[in-house]
């Protein structure tokens, strides 16, 4: 680790401790050179699983193009799909792995989805999902009913 400070490599840990989140790590460091103490935060790199085995790191952006693209024409705006984003890339990091099938990429997306905007998540759920009819959607959207009678029905 370079100071950030003066750019010298050597650089001593004073402390290390786990943050808030559970999943980043906090060091407080000290540059052998200048003195001057700096902190960083380690966090775990999530790789996604290709379906054709290759690997890549998580790219949250990537994650939500395709949510920008099932959401073209309604009313959701850049932020909150920047927080769908990151509640997706938090229960990814949460599942404690830190390699993920990009099938559960696509899991983790649709429930926040859901809640942002009934629409989208048709949309993104009918290209996700390889709906092939009418029938699939007809399916999905009954779905949506009797979970929304059963959430009218607790709240009532």
């Amino acid at each position: 680790m370079h100071c950030p400070y003066c750019k010298h490599s050597d650089t001593k840990v004073l402390d290390s401790r786990v943050a808030d989140d559970g999943c980043s790590i906090r060091r407080r460091r000290v540059c052998q050179d200048c003195e001057k103490r700096f902190t960083t935060v380690e966090l775990m790199q999530l790789t996604v699983l290709k379906r054709s085995g290759a690997t890549e790191p998580f790219n949250r952006d990537k994650a939500i193009s395709g949510v920008r693209k099932a959401c073209n024409g309604r009313p959701v705006s850049e932020d909150a799909l920047a927080l769908l984003g990151q509640e997706v890339e938090d229960q990814l990091r949460l599942a404690g792995s830190p390699e993920v099938a990009a099938h559960e990429v696509g899991l983790a997306i649709l429930a926040p989805l859901r809640r942002l905007d009934e629409v989208a998540y048709l949309r993104f759920a009918s290209v996700y999902r390889g709906f092939e009819s009418a029938a699939d959607f007809e399916n999905e959207i009954a779905l949506l009913r009797a979970e929304r009678a059963l959430t009218t029905a607790d709240s009532g």
